[in-house]
């Protein structure tokens, strides 16, 4: 069983490609949140996205370890930690203590890479590598053997409301051949504008993770939205 998908059973009876939806919990009801989350659950999401912004990194300030921990009281579902931080090194300890599965950097960030990564790891953690649209892909080719997971940024980090920047289908492309040429595991994740129009396109790219947040949590119909987003056949 994939570590990021909770059903992989569906795809099996069904004979298709399933990938997993990962809500980005920025979008959901912080007055509920319990509730919000348990909802999520019930539809059938495969694991929750914690968008982590220091206001140095991004322009924007959300929440730490604090509210991680939380949210791990809300659910059992797997937390990815995106870290959209300056020197995420500085506080993975307390991320990892927060009860979070994975932690995804950046690789524009201050922290020196190959430390960030096997400190990651040695918390017993999944590792993440993230890039923003202008990156390119290639930046994360020294790092693909200790990643569990890459994430794909289709907008500029930090800001709302804007369009899917279609060059992460190219990475998201590359990194899917890289990986099979390399015969390496970590899993393909895309966060930014992915909704009914864009999922389709990314999935064929090779995304195995859908990060969603409007979209998804927004939606007045969370099933029909979910399907919408990981099946082949919509």
């Amino acid at each position: 069983m994939n570590w990021w998908q909770r059903h992989p059973e569906q795809a099996a009876d069904s004979g298709e490609r399933l990938v997993a939806l990962a809500p980005s919990l920025l979008s959901a009801d912080f007055a509920d949140l319990r509730a919000d989350i348990a909802d999520m659950a019930a539809v059938g999401v495969d694991l929750l996205h914690l968008d982590v912004m220091d206001a140095h990194f991004v322009p924007n300030l959300t929440f730490g370890p604090f509210i991680c921990a939380a949210i791990r009281r809300c659910t059992d579902l797997v937390l990815d930690a995106h870290l959209m931080m300056t020197d995420p090194h500085r506080y993975l300890e307390s991320f990892a203590k927060s009860g979070v599965d994975a932690i995804t950097v950046h690789v524009e960030a201050d922290s020196p890479l190959p430390e960030t990564l096997e400190q990651i790891g040695e918390l017993g953690l999944k590792r993440g590598l993230s890039l923003n649209p202008g990156t390119p892909v290639d930046s994360l080719d020294p790092y693909l053997e200790r990643l569990d997971v890459v994430l794909v940024m289709t907008v500029e980090p930090g800001f709302g409301g804007q369009s899917f920047d279609p060059r992460g289908l190219e990475k998201m492309e590359w990194l899917r051949d890289e990986r099979e040429r390399r015969g390496l595991d970590f899993a393909i994740s895309v966060d930014g504008g992915v909704n009914d129009q864009t999922a389709g396109p990314c999935r064929a790219a090779g995304a195995d993770i859908l990060v969603s947040g409007s979209y998804f949590c927004k939606n007045q119909d969370r099933t029909k939205a979910a399907a919408i987003l990981r099946s082949e056949h919509h």
